[in-house]
């Protein structure tokens, strides 16, 4: 299992971010990686905490895409996201002996990249002197980042909504994400989960984006 670990600082791979969102957010599960297993994630968990390697490596391509398309969100930066992949998935390591996985690791993970994000871009700015954006800045980037460059109505609305219904948002539509593992990743009520989903897509649809 150490072998594993020790190599996840070192993989480091192009980032493309995700293609621009013409005209509606839709659901995206996490993507399939060819040439892995069918075993469930909790079987890969309860495995890897135990110390096999092999889980530990699989779970690491399972989820590293979806790890650095969630950070480069927050970050707009994909070197950021490259070094969020690389602590979160460390600190997942760390985790594994004593982690029950009672949810997708989805919802385990996305705390984890949400922090990391905001933490290192906090620390970038800092060194570059240009102070230090708080986590309304970091929803907001979330939002601008979430389908692509370029100039985009549907993520400049999504950028003005309140953080709170912005970042449910994209959970639910960009990440994928269930309104259970929602509630679960945020530690907020389902009720709270769906009301901010209601409010912001009433807002878009006012705008006639819905």
């Amino acid at each position: 299992m150490a072998d594993a670990a020790a190599g996840v600082p070192g993989v480091r791979k192009t980032f493309q971010p995700d293609s621009p969102m013409k005209s509606s957010v839709k659901p995206a599960s996490t993507p399939s990686v060819p040439g892995l297993s069918e075993r469930a994630d909790i079987d890969l968990v309860k495995a890897a905490g135990a110390g096999d390697g092999d889980a530990f490596e699989e779970l690491y391509r399972r989820y590293r895409d979806w790890v650095v398309a969630l950070a480069y969100r927050f970050t707009g930066d994909n070197e950021l996201a490259l070094d969020v992949l690389q602590e979160t998935m460390a600190y997942f390591f760390r985790r594994l002996p004593s982690l029950q996985l009672n949810a997708k690791l989805t919802t385990f993970l996305y705390p984890a990249v949400r922090h990391t994000s905001i933490t290192l871009a906090q620390r970038r700015r800092r060194d570059l002197g240009v102070g230090e954006p708080g986590e309304e800045a970091g929803a907001d980037l979330s939002a601008r980042h979430a389908f692509g460059e370029g100039p985009s109505e549907l993520r400049e609305a999504i950028a003005a909504l309140p953080s709170g219904q912005s970042e449910v948002l994209l959970m639910r539509y960009a990440s994928g994400m269930s309104e259970a593992d929602i509630a679960e990743a945020l530690r907020i009520p389902k009720g709270t989960v769906k009301s901010r989903l209601h409010h912001a897509i009433r807002r878009l649809k006012d705008q006639g984006l819905g």
